[in-house]
């Protein structure tokens, strides 16, 4: 079996099996712990046109996975997050996608208020959801979504237990 040369794999050392398109994905939490709101875009184009779906695209060749996240967040809300973020986890199980086998990285990152966003480059609209009165979301951004939840709220912990219990020094 001869190796599929693409955009992304000319000039690399290839392999004879097949290799899955990076992607990353953006979790933008607002407000307090309590009453926090997520990031989403719609959708403007297939699959999934007129979905919500979390902020994020294709790792264009040579970019660190970080850079990508951000400048994906960019493009399609307009928000430039320039706090931490943190990765979440990776997410490649078979049909994802349905443009076929695709691992996307996603990170989380937090502000304090709803920033002013709008759609852009391929999301139609950008908006805050509550998270308590989400929209059906398209891909499995609904597990990164619980999964990104789940490391927010074991950061929150820590930094309270920071703060209650700072090192003597």
């Amino acid at each position: 079996m001869t190796a599929r040369r693409s955009r992304y794999t000319t000039g690399m050392h290839t392999y004879d099996h097949p290799h899955p398109a990076l992607s990353v994905d953006a979790v933008v939490l607002a407000g307090p712990p309590r009453d926090r709101s997520v990031l989403l875009v719609r959708r403007g184009a297939a699959p999934y046109a007129g979905r919500w779906a979390l902020p994020g695209g294709f790792v264009d060749e040579n970019e660190p996975l970080e850079a990508a996240v951000r400048r994906e967040l960019t493009e399609e809300t307009g928000l430039e997050l320039d706090g931490p973020l943190v990765q979440v986890g990776a997410f490649g199980d078979p049909g994802r996608d349905p443009r076929g086998w695709t691992v996307s990285v996603a990170f989380l990152g937090v502000v304090e208020t709803e920033e002013t966003v709008s759609g852009g480059d391929d999301a139609a609209e950008a908006a805050w959801h509550p998270l308590d009165r989400l929209p059906a979301l398209a891909f499995d951004h609904d597990e990164i979504l619980a999964s990104a939840r789940e490391v927010a709220s074991e950061r929150a912990a820590a930094e309270s237990a920071a703060m209650k219990y700072p090192e003597s020094r």
